[in-house]
C-alpha cells in the first residue's frame, strides 16, 4: 500500500501540524457527534463505557478506535472518523480507558500505555455484540495498547479482528515520554497532560484513600514523576523504568501475526524519529509508514481551515488492500 502526506502550505511544522487540528477541529467538524454510549461491567467491579455511531451495529464492518493519552470520543481524531464514515457502510465505535468517558472509574486503577489485557477484554465485548469484520485502530497511547495486545495474542488474534492499526503510536515509550519533557515539548504537551492527570488522581484517592503518596503525584513536574508515583505502582510496575520497559512494543513487533499498519510521522514533536523500529524489523503482515510531515496525530489537508480526512481515508485504504 502505498500512501504519502503532504500539508498546506499554511501548517508548516510538526508543532503547527499537532497543536492546531487538536485545538479547532470543533470549527473544522462543528456539528455535534451523535454517540450512542454503552456502558459494559468489568469482571473487577468497574465499568467501561463505549461509544457507538449511528447505526454502526448495521453496517458492513466495524473500525474500534482506542484513543490516546486522556483523548475520548470528543477527541479531534474522533470527530474525523465519525464525520467521514457518517451515512457509509462503516460503523465506528470509541471505547473509552478508564477514567476518560467523563465519570471517575470504580477500581483502585486507571490505565496505561501496555494494558493489553483491557485491550483485548474490549475486543472481546465488541465482538459479542457485532457479527461482521472488525478492524481495531489505536491514536498514540491506544496504538502501543493495541500494538501490545497483537503482540502478545499471536494468531488468536485473527479470530476477534481482521486487522490492527497504530497511528502516532510512542513505541519506544522511554524515549518518547523523555522527549515529551524536553524544551518547548514540556510547556505545550507536558504539562497540559499532568494536569488533566492530576485532576484524576485527586479522585482516585478520595476513593481510596492511601492508595498512592498523593503529594508527590500532585507535585509531579514530569510525565516521568507522575508515572513513578501514581501509574507504575497502581498497576503493579516496579517503576517508571520497568513500566516503560515493559510496555514498549517496538522490540516485538514481529510477533504480531495479524494483519497491521504503523503509521508515524518523523517530524512528531514528541516521538523521536530514531526511536521507530526500522520497516525491516516488522513481519511480512505489517505495513510500515513513515511520513516526513504531519506532526502528532495531526495529517490535516486542504486550503484553510483545512479537513481530517486523511487518517480515516488511510485506515479505509489499508481495510480495502
Amino acid at each position: 500500500m502505498i500512501w504519502g502526506y503532504v500539508p498546506p502550505s499554511w501548517l508548516p511544522g510538526g508543532h503547527a501540524q499537532t497543536i492546531y487540528p487538536a485545538l479547532f477541529a470543533k470549527h473544522i467538524y462543528p456539528e455535534p457527534l451523535q454517540w450512542h454510549r454503552q456502558r459494559l461491567a468489568t469482571n473487577d467491579q468497574d465499568f467501561i463505557d463505549i461509544d457507538w455511531s449511528e447505526n454502526a451495529l448495521k453496517k458492513n464492518s466495524l473500525i474500534v478506535l482506542f484513543h490516546g493519552l486522556e483523548g475520548n470520543s470528543s477527541s479531534h481524531y474522533s470527530r474525523a472518523f465519525a464525520n467521514h464514515l457518517k451515512g457509509g457502510g462503516v460503523g465506528l465505535c470509541i471505547p473509552h480507558f478508564r477514567g476518560c468517558s467523563g465519570d471517575i472509574n470504580l477500581a483502585p486503577r486507571a490505565y496505561h500505555s501496555g494494558d493489553f489485557e483491557e485491550v483485548g477484554w474490549i475486543l472481546e465485548q465488541i465482538k459479542n455484540h457485532y457479527s461482521g469484520p472488525i478492524w481495531a485502530v489505536g491514536v498514540s497511547l491506544g496504538g502501543n495498547a493495541l500494538l501490545r495486545w497483537a503482540q502478545e495474542s499471536g494468531a488468536e488474534a485473527k479470530s476477534v479482528v481482521r486487522g490492527v492499526g497504530a497511528i502516532c503510536a510512542p513505541l519506544d515509550l522511554m524515549q518518547s515520554g523523555l522527549q515529551i519533557g524536553t524544551g518547548i515539548n514540556k510547556i505545550i504537551y507536558e504539562q497540559r497532560f499532568l494536569k488533566t492527570m492530576k485532576i484524576k488522581a485527586v479522585q482516585k484517592i478520595d476513593q481510596f484513600p492511601g492508595l498512592f503518596e498523593i503529594n508527590r503525584v500532585v507535585n509531579a513536574k514530569s510525565l516521568y514523576e507522575f508515572d513513578n508515583y501514581f501509574t507504575a505502582p497502581l498497576h503493579g510496575f516496579k517503576n517508571t523504568d520497568d513500566y516503560w520497559k515493559q510496555c514498549s512494543s517496538n522490540l516485538r513487533v514481529k510477533q504480531i501475526k495479524v494483519k497491521h499498519f504503523v503509521l508515524n510521522s518523523l517530524n512528531d514533536p514528541f516521538i523521536p524519529a530514531h526511536s521507530l523500529p526500522s520497516p525491516d524489523s516488522f513481519g511480512p503482515e505489517g505495513t510500515v509508514i513513515y511520513t516526513d510531515q504531519g506532526g502528532h496525530v495531526g495529517f490535516l489537508e486542504s486550503k484553510f481551515p483545512g479537513n481530517l480526512k486523511a487518517l480515516p481515508e488511510l485506515v479505509e485504504l489499508w481495510m480495502k488492500s
